[in-house]
């Protein structure tokens, strides 16, 4: 009686399962299979966005084991072996009746378990040893298929629309950061955003985005990102707070992200209350240097190149050129990274960020973020999410890099 929305090909599948096979392999050679147990990875492996268990062997048959949601799942995943459980002791046998058992040695996604759940998996799998998968999921979704990239593509369009041709006209000095918060949910509503956004770290949360005026955006921060913010409040410490108000003279940075489909893009963009020629000193300067970081780090979104190199030549070239306070935040603010991996998440991988020294693939997706914090001011910089080809990054969320000057 129904009809699924979007069957995931299986096809699709099939690459994703191969190339999670073959990292398998080279990361843990002893282990049987992976096993996946977070929404996020279940969606990525299967197509349904479902509370479970998956299990793909090294040879054999992938199977989905559901806590609930069957129905959906034969709606949405071309998986054939699908199936319910009630306890982890139910799965060595459900697994083996569906001619895909466990071996001795199994590789589990051990962020997709509490602490308490994955001491209770084990506890009720005695015999089985257990390998993490987290990397191996982690560098299997970082190389994005054309499908995934059609889907990015869109979402990053749109999303460039939304900030750079929607919002300047209906945005203005004198309105508080919850006003423009509200204003942005509106405008990016208005071009099929669909409202939630994932983050993959544990403990992350992520809602929509950050909205911060003038000094707001060094306002110390708990998120694991550069730009500061009041928020709402502080047990929600994301979008805008109601008693800020965007003052004349002040830049206001707008980091918020854009989800189409279950695929997200982020960019920042950062206006200016008052005509161009008032902009102060500092925040040209400051903003300027960031986009030529920016275009650094796009020529250098080629297969081959090493995320940790690129990190350290950016750091250096701050210091070199002054910049190095206030460059990737302030104080507490400042994080020790450039960009990140997105696609089903905002926080993906790799990172560029010292330690990660596995060169780019062709079809990664990096969101690049060089931002500069101005003390007393506020801060300035952009964010744009690139595709990694042979001939440097294509950015997917346009191609203007400047400050938007709103009012008189």
């Amino acid at each position: 009686m129904f009809e699924s929305l979007e069957r995931m090909p299986l096809e699709e599948l099939q690459v994703r399962w191969d190339a999670c096979r073959a990292l398998l392999a080279a990361a843990e050679p002893g282990a049987s299979g992976l096993m996946a147990f977070s929404r996020q990875s279940i969606y990525y492996l299967t197509g349904v966005l479902a509370q479970g268990v998956f299990w793909l062997p090294l040879a054999g048959q992938p199977v989905l084991l559901l806590r609930r949601g069957l129905g959906r799942a034969r709606l949405e995943s071309p998986v054939e072996r699908l199936g319910t459980f009630r306890s982890y002791g139910d799965l060595p046998g459900l697994l083996a009746g569906f001619g895909s058992p466990l071996g001795a040695v199994v590789a589990v996604e051990k962020s997709g378990l509490s602490w308490s759940l994955g001491e209770l998996f084990a506890a009720k799998l005695p015999g089985v040893t257990f390998a993490g998968a987290d990397k191996v999921l982690a560098k299997a979704q970082a190389v994005k298929s054309g499908w995934e990239l059609r889907k990015m593509r869109l979402c990053g369009a749109r999303h460039h629309k939304a900030l750079h041709e929607l919002m300047p006209g209906r945005i203005k000095p004198g309105m508080t950061e919850r006003e423009l918060s509200l204003v942005a949910l509106d405008a990016f509503f208005s071009l099929g955003h669909q409202g939630h956004m994932r983050m993959s770290a544990y403990g992350e949360e992520v809602f929509f985005g950050h909205i911060s005026a003038g000094d707001s955006s060094n306002y110390p921060s708990v998120f694991n990102g550069p730009l500061g913010l009041r928020g709402e409040h502080p047990a929600i410490p994301f979008m805008g707070y109601a008693g800020k108000v965007w003052k004349p003279g002040e830049p206001l940075a707008m980091d918020i992200g854009f989800t189409i489909e279950g695929y997200c893009t982020d960019k920042t963009q950062i206006y200016f209350a008052g005509p161009a020629a008032r902009l102060p000193d500092a925040v040209r300067a400051g903003h300027d240097f960031c986009v030529a970081v920016q275009a650094y780090v796009a020529d250098n979104l080629r297969p081959g190149r090493v995320p940790s190199a690129i990190y350290a030549h950016c750091v250096d070239w701050a210091e070199r050129a002054g910049f190095a306070e206030g460059f990737m935040g302030l104080g507490d603010n400042k994080v020790a990274f450039l960009g990140h991996g997105i696609g089903l998440a905002i926080d993906g991988h790799p990172v560029i960020a010292k330690g990660f020294d596995e060169p780019f693939e062709t079809g990664m997706v990096l969101a690049v973020e060089p931002k500069m914090g101005i003390p007393g001011v506020g801060m300035v910089g952009v964010e744009n999410t690139f595709e990694v080809t042979e001939t440097g990054g294509v950015c997917l969320t346009g191609d203007d890099y400047g400050i938007v000057c709103v009012g008189d």
